[in-house]
């Protein structure tokens, strides 16, 4: 299992960066995300709306942290996956239920950084990945 970086961590390189250089912050970024297994890209497991394909798959570690897979078939839009995943990662269900996702990514300003091609699918990874942790709570 791979740890994805800290929110802050990233935030803290992201800033120093011009537009050019966030996209490859970002692309690396999709990078450090843990190989997600073919047989789990399926339809249940793919976030509407989004540009790309995305799929996110959640799993309950033992002590009952829930830990994402999650892919896409485009790097850029890959790295935002790790972004977003970077605000939940590893952290109890209840704990990502009560986080307002969209605001811990508010200091990075995707919607001025990237198209909204690359950004329609954002709430809806949010919303799956935030009904997913009310459900496991």
């Amino acid at each position: 299992m791979t740890a994805l970086p800290s929110l802050q961590s990233i935030q803290d390189d992201y800033d120093l960066l011009d537009s050019e250089e966030r996209y490859r912050l970002l692309i690396d970024l999709g990078r450090t995300l843990e190989p997600m297994p073919d047989a789990l890209k399926t339809d249940a497991t793919k976030v509407r709306g989004c540009s790309a394909s995305v799929w996110v798959y959640p799993t309950r570690l033992d002590d009952g942290r829930l830990h994402f897979l999650a892919d896409s078939n485009a790097a850029i839009t890959k790295g935002i996956v790790a972004l977003v995943l970077s605000a939940v990662q590893d952290r109890r269900a209840e704990e990502i239920a009560g986080t307002d996702i969209a605001a811990e990514l508010g200091p990075f300003d995707l919607s001025r950084q990237l198209s909204s091609n690359r950004t329609q699918g954002i709430p809806n990874m949010i919303a799956l990945i935030q009904d997913t942790a009310r459900r496991f709570g």
